[in-house]
């Protein structure tokens, strides 16, 4: 039988699991796992060429191989194979399917999935198990999805590199990117984007504050959309802040996103999109103080959707990036405190604030609770800390206002589809203590936190690998808010010109 067992080692919690059975179909190597999307597994599913255990148990072979990439905290072995061999047997006698019947997924651990631990990354939750999912995981699984496991995370999803100390392999810290185990996932989302990366998964849940499922999924060469803020319910899924937090779905492809976002929402629709009549804004500061790696792909990417007749309009004087200045942070360190004690009061395992602090393991996080969330403080003009209530409603009343009305204007007067830019202005940077100085933090989230505090949708694809680094670089769009369905349209129309980029050369099962 398969067990996992988690063990507390210091400040690490590592998991071990016995040796996989051997399970049996007759085509299973014909079939290459590394493209292969939901659309291929459901066909493969339909023709026998493939099994649900098969599937399932090739994604617990990799994640046994490269647990030393830290992606899970939990790994459901038991209950995944009991679903899958269930569905091979209902596929069998011809029982009716689902659109994700047999479909692994994988969900980041601030997301309440039914008896399985939702820790956020953080010791004082590690044995708090929900008993019910929340309402995204509950459409997946209507829908015949399979959660593999809860993904590991940038602690309290608080930070954008995935450098948890509190779970994680002896001797490792935090979670890994596939393509160079030497370098960081990115966060907070980290696991789920690191188990697609690495094709322990092809299908994933994050949540997304300020860039927390874009910048991973750029990091690790995989797709996201964080939808328009309110499109998915919140909740069930552990907070930091109510009017900037949302869950989204991610995937190896655009399809596979624009396919999940339909299951969880109901709005199925994909409306035409012609390359030749696309116009994307290119604001400067977006294409400012990008890396190497990233400025060759972005620019070779450009090029490409510009001899297919993509038009680019240059908007130089645009300042979404000096007005989200004034509000993307004060927002967040402000509700993180009222929006945390509320949820550990009303659907978390009713501990304080205060206990949740004291166990606090990544020195960061660490860090920002004690001098920011609990005395209720954020970062002045110079650098100071500040009573954080004005700041909060001054960002609130004004800047937010202001912000939101700045993109809508530009949207309007350009008659733009889309604002474009690299979704990180670098590739994924090397994994150690010092990732995680704020200068780190806010060179990462360069990019991505603009269209989060104005609440709009956001798509990120993968476009190629850096010719110096063999790392992914991601192309990011931001749209109008509720245009959702057409962002996935674009996204969808994009990667079929870009291509798919290829999988990490991580190593098989021994």
């Amino acid at each position: 039988m398969w067990k996992i067992f988690r063990k507390r080692c210091g400040n690490s919690m590592n998991f071990q699991i016995n040796p996989t059975p051997k399970a049996g179909f007759a085509d299973q190597h014909e079939i290459d796992f590394s493209t292969l999307t939901i659309s291929e597994a459901m066909r493969h599913f339909a023709s026998g060429a493939l099994s649900c255990e098969t599937l399932v148990t090739h994604f617990i072979e990799r994640a046994k191989t490269n647990a030393d990439l830290n992606v899970f905290i939990t790994l459901d072995v038991d209950g995944a194979l009991a679903e899958a061999r269930a569905v091979d047997a209902n596929r069998a006698k011809g029982g009716a399917t689902k659109p994700l019947s047999g479909i692994p997924i994988v969900i980041k651990d601030n997301i309440h999935a039914a008896g399985l631990p939702a820790t956020a990354g953080t010791p004082a939750l590690a044995n708090f198990v929900p008993d019910a999912d929340a309402p995204t995981v509950q459409r997946l699984r209507d829908a015949g999805a399979i959660i593999l496991g809860k993904t590991n995370m940038h602690e309290l999803a608080f930070g954008a590199t995935g450098y948890n100390y509190a779970f994680h392999q002896e001797g490792t810290v935090g979670v890994r990117n596939p393509y160079d185990a030497s370098r960081i996932a990115g966060g907070s989302s980290s696991g789920s984007a690191a188990a697609l990366g690495a094709r322990m998964a092809i299908s994933a849940l994050g949540t997304d504050t300020g860039g927390s499922m874009r910048i991973p999924c750029a990091l690790n060469g995989c797709a996201s959309l964080r939808p328009s803020w309110g499109r998915y319910s919140g909740e069930g899924v552990i907070p930091i802040s109510c009017s900037r937090d949302t869950v989204g779905p991610m995937g190896l492809c655009m399809a596979d996103v624009a396919l999940l976002d339909a299951i969880v929402t109901g709005d199925d629709a994909l409306p035409p999109v012609q390359l030749d009549k696309l116009r994307l804004g290119v604001v400067p500061g977006f294409w400012a103080n990008l890396d190497a790696d990233t400025q060759a792909i972005s620019a070779a990417a450009l090029k490409k959707l510009e001899d297919a007749g993509v038009c680019f309009i240059e908007i130089p004087d645009a300042g979404l990036q000096e007005l989200n200045q004034a509000i993307g942070f004060p927002v967040v360190i402000y509700e993180a405190y009222d929006d945390m004690v509320a949820y550990l009061r009303e659907q978390g395992p009713g501990i304080s604030i205060e206990q949740l602090f004291e166990q606090i393991a990544s020195p960061d996080v660490k860090g920002i609770y004690k001098d920011m969330v609990l005395p209720r403080r954020t970062i002045g003009e110079g650098g100071a800390l500040v009573d954080a209530v004005p700041v909060y409603a001054e960002a609130v009343e004004h800047g937010r206002p202001a912000l939101k009305a700045r993109y809508r204007e530009l949207f309007e007067r350009y008659e733009l589809d889309a604002f474009v830019f690299p979704t990180t202005p670098i590739v994924a940077p090397v994994a150690r203590p010092e990732v995680c100085l704020p200068e780190n933090f806010h060179w990462l989230i360069q990019n991505t936190e603009p269209a989060a505090s104005a609440n709009l949708p956001s798509i990120q694809l993968p476009i190629g690998l850096g010719p110096s680094t063999g790392l992914p670089v991601g192309l990011e769009l931001d749209g109008p808010f509720g245009q959702d369905r057409q962002m996935l349209a674009i996204g969808i129309e994009l990667e079929s010109l870009l291509g798919r980029i290829p999988a990490a050369p991580l190593p098989q099962k021994s």
